[in-house]
């Protein structure tokens, strides 16, 4: 940890980007305080009180660096991740993907932070636009009091989209006699695989699309969805075989082959007795989630520990208001952070935060802010946040399309491909990392 500075930033939301951001400045000797309204006010999604709780899946996403996912965590490890770190101290079985035991992971994070002798945590509820320096990191579920000022603040630039989460059940409640594991492409045995033939799947296909949803409440509609994180039932929507190219895909797995669709269970917690239904994120019902789930013959008797809910995420058009280092035009050392930025996804918010309070330090040390390599997946995300087109913006993942391409010829095998992007970016964070040696925590 490097010596105190005079400063003192405050940091407002307690999740993802926010628990990052504050790890990153507390680590660089600069002391913060980080206001995080759990539990004395709760969110639509969130169940605890615990810093960096995870609200949606239990996945974070592929760890290898054969995927623009672990490429994004190379990088974030190496610049001194703490939510890399609560990823790697409570991960559970989920082949090639890095999926966390929630409330472990969120138990590390909270435990780091409070224990920080330059950090303080304080549970209270942010209702207007912080003093400089600050940063911003509430998440996609601001709303109330400080929800108005960002619109002040942004003019029209603030947007929102409908995300929802997945339901999970017992692992005692899971009929084993009709279900198998293992993992897509022979990558272990981390899932319970739940088959259905042609005849239990348009039954359960047909009850889908009839079932009833839950009332959006105070929200405009038509809601706008994620085309990332599509309730299964919108998906469903779309025709009959929709599902059986997405989620319920029977592809990959050798003792499914024959079946027409599979629904995967991964596991959710480092006991392994609770499982999350892949891809099975949902606005309906809970009565109608209980009746169309048990559907599918493995689950007939499932026991449902948390029901699939909907909620509105809110983001800032950032074409329009950003200025590429996360700052609102026209402020000094006022920054937002996580997935209010425009981004979508667990690491790509901790990314945001992470760099946050890269430019955080940078601005109130008097230092020029830097600009993360574009070759590398932050840079990446960064610069589509600035030259995303404003009529058409939406939240978006690391993808190798944000990547500058690669020079040469093109490399067909997306491993291979992929495995060269990842090279590249490590190359290129070196070569921030040595120009900048003070940012290294």
């Amino acid at each position: 940890m490097k010596s105190t500075t005079c400063e003192e930033v405050l940091i407002a939301g307690g999740g993802l980007a926010g628990s990052e951001a504050a790890w990153q400045l507390a680590q660089r000797g600069v002391r913060v305080t980080l206001l995080e309204m759990r539990p004395n006010r709760m969110t639509p999604a969130h169940a605890t009180g615990l810093l960096g709780e995870l609200v949606c899946s239990n996945s974070l996403g592929a760890d290898g660096t054969s995927s623009p996912a672990g490429i994004l965590k190379q990088e974030l490890r190496r610049m001194g991740s703490l939510i890399m770190r609560a990823a790697d101290a409570s991960r559970v079985p989920a082949g090639g993907a890095l999926a966390v035991d929630r409330e472990k992971f969120a138990a590390y994070i909270d435990a780091k932070l409070s224990s920080h002798p330059l950090a303080s945590v304080v549970r209270q509820e942010v209702t207007d636009i912080p003093a400089e320096p600050a940063i911003i990191a509430t998440g996609p579920l601001t709303g109330g009091a400080l929800a108005e000022k960002l619109k002040s603040l942004t003019g029209d630039g603030l947007l929102y989209f409908y995300d929802a989460a997945s339901p999970i059940v017992t692992l005692e409640s899971i009929d084993m006699g009709k279900a198998f594991k293992g993992s897509r492409y022979g990558k272990g045995a981390d899932y319970i695989n739940c088959p259905m033939n042609e005849e239990e799947y348009h039954a359960f296909w047909e009850a889908l699309v009839g079932a009833e949803t839950a009332l959006l409440h105070d929200f405009d509609e038509p809601p706008r969805h994620f085309e990332g994180c599509l309730p299964i039932e919108v998906m469903a929507r779309r025709g009959p075989k929709t599902l059986l190219f997405g989620p319920l895909r029977p592809v990959g797995l050798e003792e499914g082959r024959g079946c027409c669709a599979v629904v995967q269970l991964r596991q959710d917690n480092s006991e392994g007795t609770l499982f999350n239904m892949v891809g099975f994120q949902t606005n309906l019902k809970w009565s109608e989630q209980k009746r169309v789930f048990r559907m599918i013959p493995a689950l007939r008797n499932a026991e449902f520990v948390r029901m699939g809910v909907m909620h509105r995420n809110m983001f800032v058009c950032a074409p329009k208001v950003l200025d590429g280092c996360l700052r609102p035009v026209g402020r000094d050392a006022l920054f937002l952070a996580g997935q209010v930025t425009g981004v979508e996804g667990y690491m790509e918010s901790t990314a945001m935060g992470m760099a946050a309070s890269v430019f955080m330090y940078c601005a109130i040390s008097g230092r020029p802010l830097p600009r993360f390599p574009r070759e590398t997946a932050i840079g990446s995300l960064l610069d589509y946040l600035v030259t995303a087109m404003p009529d058409t913006f939406q939240p978006m993942n690391v993808n190798l399309g944000i990547f500058p391409k690669l020079p040469g010829g093109k490399i067909h095998d997306r491993s291979e491909r992929c495995a060269a992007y990842a090279i590249r970016s490590a190359e290129a964070l070196e070569s921030f990392i040595a120009q900048n040696p003070q940012l290294l925590i």
